[in-house]
């Protein structure tokens, strides 16, 4: 009985998550109230408060549901022990990008996130959380990248906290650019060559150059043909 009570409680907070999701894509986040939610969700005002502590608490499980999995495909340990970190990188990221393009939620949680939700009063807690999850990602990416420079002994042409925290801003702006008009560009196309361009410039190209091969030295015989 205790099993079933757990599950029940388990399938109303998902039905209230779900329930949030669409009114605010619908209303944006400041004009949905938690009593607009419940009853969307069929559930009492009582019950919201059951499971979350007030709506930043309610918005932050609902980004949580979508940005944990992509958060997983860009954990830092996938790339720890690569042969080419850079490779590694732009692979997982045009998954985050691909899921992101083809996963009806995540697009919609996105959106939300991104143009839908205002950081003040209540929501304070919402714009915390999105603050230390960007700063998690520059981490992860800080360690790839210097990781990379490291492998194919390159200098860095700028600073490598510049060079993490632009490619995140580009990646960042591909996605809420594409969130304003998805029918606008393909997100996962113009994410690769973008990507591709990006570390290029940083002397990090997906494919790096073979090694350059020393000329063999000139024999008596070729000196003499030579002169």
């Amino acid at each position: 009985m205790a099993r079933r009570t757990k599950a029940d409680a388990q399938a109303t907070r998902e039905s209230l998550l779900d329930a949030a999701e669409q009114l605010f894509q619908a209303r944006g986040v400041s004009r949905t109230s938690l009593n607009d939610i419940a009853v969307a969700a069929g559930a009492t005002r009582g019950a919201i408060y059951w499971h979350f502590k007030d709506k930043a608490d309610l918005v932050n499980a609902m980004m949580e549901r979508v940005s944990l999995p992509l958060e997983q495909m860009l954990a830092h340990e996938q790339f720890a022990q690569a042969q080419d970190p850079v490779a590694e990188l732009h692979a997982a990221m045009l998954e985050v990008l691909r899921l992101i393009a083809t996963d009806a939620q995540t697009r919609r949680v996105l959106q939300i996130a991104t143009h839908k939700v205002e950081y003040v009063d209540e929501l304070g807690p919402v714009q915390s959380r999105h603050l230390r999850v960007h700063a998690e990602c520059l981490q992860r990416n800080r360690q790839t990248l210097a990781k990379a420079f490291a492998l194919r002994a390159v200098t860095p042409p700028v600073p490598l906290d510049t060079a993490v925290l632009g490619l995140q801003v580009l990646l960042e702006g591909l996605v809420n650019q594409w969130l304003l008009d998805p029918a606008g560009f393909d997100l996962v196309q113009a994410g690769s060559a973008t990507l591709d361009v990006y570390l290029a410039g940083l002397g990090l190209p997906r494919k790096p150059p073979p090694p350059t091969v020393p000329a063999a030295p000139a024999t008596p015989a070729l000196k003499a043909a030579r002169a």
